[in-house]
């Protein structure tokens, strides 16, 4: 049977069928795609046109150039607290946080930010397929829709909030403004578990991820009043102080995902700075009644980057410092140690008289030999690898005094360490979530006992439980000392200089 109208445009319904079935399933992907989250405060909050929009935030941007970033050019961003108010208010403000993903490059950006307007439980995470602002679209990580999926009791959709929330969609144009192509992942909040958050957004971090938290601080107090009631929450971000902040539920808008940030920066030993603080009497508002506005930086430190109290040493000068060991020990042997003329007078550099904890150790064939350190910074860096040398040469108490014979074949190994600081935990399966391999020096105490392992040490027992398990034995403690409670952790880093023959 054909369907006609003449002989000449006669087609089978066969040949009919393919093309109804592309049109059918053309017809269903535009009815089932994602929405395009369309701007709802461009205009209010910030320019509606792109181009007075970019003027703007570049003039915000240039202004907040002039001031030095305090965050070291080495380390690695990992999250950012930025304001989401007005930009005539805040802009400023959020432009110094801008300005410190300069040079920089995100493949996933987590925003979190509070709910302002509609009031729910646990969180939300929009369904659309991007987020527009009039400086583009920024479209949704496709780990947006996974989270959704395997915690639907935690996050769930709000076409209300969607439609209706400012706290995501005001720090786009900023990220837009300095970042290439990113995808994000916006979060809302309303009352959450701060540590379940925590743990959900873990599993979707890498390198690649940066994550940003949209919120204003104090609102509504005395101009001077709210200066100093900031003040007092900035440090307690900046301490990492969870309780204390938890305790004071009015002092930011974002509240929660703050929270979220404290225990993600814990875990990870992140480190906060203040970019930049201001309040919208400072800006463009009066001053009996201000919001105030915070940007902070969170971020990473590289081995050498975080070494306290001076710049990383030059390899030069820790070719200076294994010259030095190796000279005091040969003296102590009896032996002529070379040629010293010119030693003597580099030592005489200030970077020398720095007072830093500093291990010596001593290997022959890469097998340990000697190895005895101060971890406190109560020598210089001179007395210290000058006594530590000989204490590892003939008073380590594992091996017998180094003898003339062997010198020659020992390599020297010269660790220079950052002060020790606590590491806080709540159990053990927390501590073993914030040791970093290959970065932190550990030091445990128990009952009166503790030792200490290097970092280096990270290479021969990469397991953490082993790490420990070895360093408990090594102060004469069970091997699961670690498990129990009491159990005390300091961390360091080290900046180390090695010979190889």
């Amino acid at each position: 049977m054909r369907f006609q109208t003449s002989r000449c445009n006669s087609i089978p319904i066969k040949r009919l069928l393919p093309v109804f079935f592309m049109i059918q399933t053309l017809w269903l992907a535009t009815a089932l795609a994602q929405p395009i989250r369309e701007a709802a405060v461009a205009g209010q909050f910030y320019p509606a046109d792109p181009a007075r929009l970019r003027s703007e935030i570049d003039s915000y941007m240039r202004e907040a150039g002039k001031t030095p970033s305090p965050i070291p050019e080495s380390a690695q961003l990992k999250a950012l607290i930025m304001p989401h108010a007005g930009y005539i208010y805040s802009g400023l403000t959020a432009a110094h946080a801008a300005t410190a993903l300069k040079c920089r490059a995100f493949s996933k950006i987590i925003i979190m930010g509070p709910d302002h307007r509609v009031g729910f439980s646990n969180a939300v995470i929009s369904d659309a397929a991007a987020f527009q602002t009039p400086s583009g679209n920024v479209a949704l990580h496709p780990d947006a829709a996974r989270l959704r999926k395997k915690y639907p009791d935690l996050f769930t959709t709000n076409p209300a909030s969607d439609r209706m929330e400012h706290a995501i969609e005001v720090i786009l144009p900023f990220l837009q403004h300095v970042l290439p192509e990113f995808q994000m992942i916006p979060v809302v909040m309303g009352t959450v578990d701060i540590g379940v958050v925590a743990d959900v957004v873990d599993t979707v971090l890498d390198p690649d991820t940066l994550v940003v938290v949209s919120s204003d601080l104090s609102h509504y107090l005395a101009h001077d009043a709210a200066r100093r009631t900031d003040q007092e929450t900035i440090n307690w971000i900046l301490d990492l102080n969870s309780d204390a902040f938890a305790a004071h539920p009015d002092r930011a808008c974002g509240h929660t995902p703050i929270g979220v940030l404290l225990e993600l920066a814990r875990r990870h030993q992140w480190r906060p700075v203040l970019l930049h603080y201001s309040t919208s009497g400072d800006t463009a508002g009066p001053k009996d009644r201000v919001v105030g506005y915070a940007a902070i930086a969170f971020y990473e430190m590289t081995t050498t980057a975080l070494m306290k109290g001076s710049e990383p040493m030059e390899k030069e000068k820790g070719d200076i410092l294994i010259r030095l060991a190796r000279k005091t020990i040969a003296e102590n042997l009896g032996m002529k140690a070379g040629k010293a003329d010119d030693l003597a007078t580099a030592l005489k550099d200030d970077a020398f008289s720095a007072k830093r904890g500093t291990f010596v150790t001593l290997t022959i064939n890469n097998q340990l030999r000697g190895c005895i350190g101060n971890l406190s910074p109560d020598k210089s860096i001179r007395e210290g690898v000058k006594d530590n040398a000989i204490n590892a040469a003939f008073y380590d108490p594992r091996f017998p005094a180094l003898s003339q014979k062997e010198l020659d074949a020992v390599d020297i190994e010269i660790s220079l360490l950052t002060e020790p600081r606590p590491l806080a935990f709540k159990d053990s399966e927390d501590l073993l979530a914030r040791l970093r391999p290959g970065i932190d020096g550990v030091i445990i105490r128990k009952g009166g006992r503790s030792a200490t392992f290097l970092p280096q040490v990270w290479d021969q027992l990469p397991d953490k439980k082993v790490f420990l398990n070895h360093l408990c034995s090594k102060a004469d403690l069970p091997a699961d000392a670690w498990r129990a409670p009491g159990f005390e952790v300091q961390v360091y880093q080290v900046q180390y200089f090695h010979e190889r023959h």
